[in-house]
C-alpha cells in the first residue's frame, strides 16, 4: 500500500506551480469596499440574513490545512445565497475578533466565471475578485495548501443549483473530492445550511434538455418559471432575487476519518461514494431540522416593510431594479477609475439618475428585448460560445 501523504507534507511541484490562483484575482479591498457600499444595504433591507450557531466559530483541527465549509445550494436562483453568506461572515468575523483567516474562500463552478454575463450585472471577474476559485480538481488540491483563509464548497455542484423547486432542500449527490481531500489532509468538513434560499426564485423548474442547450452559451441552467417572460421584457430580472429572509445555520462538523478504517489511498471509488452518501445523509437530516426551525415563513413581509421604512432614505437602491446602477457605479469607480476608500452616497438626492447618466449601459436593463443586445455583447466579449471553461 502506498504511504499516505501526511498533512505536514509540502505541496507537489505541479501544485506549487498552480499556487498563483491564490492571488490572481482576489482583492480583499474589492470585497471590503463592495460590502460597505452595496452589500450591507441589500442584506440589511432585502435579504435580512441571520447567522445561527456561528458564535462559537469553528477553528482548524489541523493548523496546517484549511477547514472545508460545505453548504447546500439554493435551487434555480442566481447565487445570491453565496454572496450574502460570505458578506455576512466577513462582517461577523471583523466584529467578533477581526481574524479574516477564518473566512472561507469559495470554490465555485467554472461556468459562473466563463462569461461576464454570469457575473452580477456584468462586473467582470466579480466572483474571482471576491475570492472565488474555479472548482477544478487541480485547484481544489492546490487550495488545500492555502494558509490565509479556509475553503467553502457547494458539493452538490451545478446539479444543486439547477435541481428545481420540486426538489427544494433535497441535497443532490455530493462530490467525493470533498471526502478525499478531508481524508488526505486530515482536516474537518464544517457543514452549514442556507434556509429560505429556495424562495429567492420559487416555483422554478429544471429540464435537462433545456440546460444542455443553454450550457452552450455559458449559462449553467435556465429556470422555467413565470419570470422567464418578464426577463425578456426587463433584462434586469435575469439577476432578480425575491426578498427571502436568508438564514444560515451552522451544522455539526464531520470528520470522514471517523467513518472509515482505511487510508485515503486504499479506498475504492464505490467506497468513496458510500462515504459521500453517509455525509449526505447526516447533512440532509440537519438541513431538514433547520428548515422546520427557520423555514416556515420565508419572506416575513412585515419585517421587510419595516426595514424598507427604516432605510427609506436609500430608496430605490434596496430594490432589485436599482441594483444594476449601483453595481455599475461601483465598477466604474473601483475598477475603471481606480478609486479607493470611497463612499457611494446612495442616500444623496438624485443618486440613481446620476448613476444612469454616468453608466448609460444600465439603461439596457430596462429596454424590452432589444436591451439584451448590448448586454450580450459585453457579457460574451472575449468568450467563445460552446468553449468548455
Amino acid at each position: 500500500m502506498p504511504r499516505p501523504i501526511v498533512a505536514s507534507a509540502p505541496p507537489p511541484p505541479d501544485l506549487v506551480a498552480n499556487q498563483h490562483i491564490y492571488r490572481d484575482y482576489f482583492k480583499e479591498e474589492f470585497t471590503q469596499t463592495l460590502d460597505e457600499n452595496i452589500l450591507q444595504l441589500l442584506d440589511r433591507v432585502w435579504f435580512r440574513s441571520e447567522l445561527v450557531g456561528f458564535d462559537d466559530y469553528p477553528q482548524r483541527n489541523n493548523p496546517d490545512r484549511p477547514l472545508i465549509f460545505a453548504s447546500n445550494h439554493s435551487g434555480m436562483a442566481f447565487p445570491w445565497d453565496a454572496i450574502v453568506a460570505l458578506s455576512h461572515l466577513w462582517r461577523h468575523l471583523q466584529q467578533c475578533h477581526g481574524h479574516l483567516r477564518d473566512l472561507p474562500r469559495p470554490l465555485s463552478a467554472p461556468l459562473l466565471s466563463a462569461t461576464t454575463l454570469m457575473n452580477p450585472y456584468l462586473v467582470r471577474n466579480f466572483w474571482k475578485k471576491c475570492g472565488s476559485v474555479d472548482a477544478t480538481t487541480r485547484n481544489f488540491e492546490t487550495m488545500m495548501y492555502y494558509q490565509d483563509h479556509n475553503l467553502m464548497l457547494y458539493p452538490e455542484g451545478v446539479a444543486g443549483i439547477g435541481k428545481g423547486f420540486n426538489r427544494k432542500y433535497q441535497l443532490q449527490r455530493l462530490a467525493t473530492s470533498m471526502i478525499r481531500m478531508s481524508l488526505l489532509h486530515g482536516t474537518d468538513i464544517v457543514p452549514f445550511y442556507c434556509i429560505n434560499g429556495e424562495y429567492l426564485d420559487p416555483y422554478a423548474y429544471s429540464f435537462a434538455w433545456v440546460n444542455r442547450l443553454v450550457k452552450k452559451i455559458g449559462i449553467p441552467f435556465l429556470p422555467i418559471t413565470g419570470l422567464l417572460l418578464l426577463m425578456v421584457v426587463q433584462p434586469w430580472i435575469f439577476y432578480l432575487a425575491l426578498p427571502a429572509k436568508l438564514t444560515f445555520v451552522m451544522g455539526t462538523r464531520i470528520r470522514p476519518a471517523d467513518l472509515t478504517a482505511k487510508a485515503y489511498d486504499a479506498l475504492t471509488r464505490p467506497e468513496y461514494e458510500a462515504l459521500g452518501e453517509q455525509v449526505r445523509g447526516r447533512m440532509q437530516a440537519e438541513l431538514d431540522a433547520a428548515v422546520i426551525a427557520h423555514g416556515q415563513h420565508p419572506y416575513q413581509w412585515r419585517e421587510l416593510w419595516q426595514r424598507m421604512k427604516e432605510n427609506r432614505r436609500f430608496f430605490p437602491f434596496f430594490l432589485p431594479f436599482a441594483w444594476p446602477a449601483a453595481f455599475a457605479e461601483f465598477e466604474r469607480r473601483f475598477v475603471t477609475n481606480g478609486e479607493r476608500n470611497f463612499k457611494m452616497r446612495l442616500d444623496a438626492p438624485g443618486a440613481f439618475w446620476k448613476m444612469l447618466w454616468r453608466n448609460p449601459l444600465v439603461l439596457a436593463y430596462f429596454i424590452p428585448l432589444l436591451g439584451w443586445i448590448p448586454l450580450a455583447i459585453k457579457g460574451y466579449k472575449n468568450h467563445k460560445l460552446g468553449r468548455k471553461p
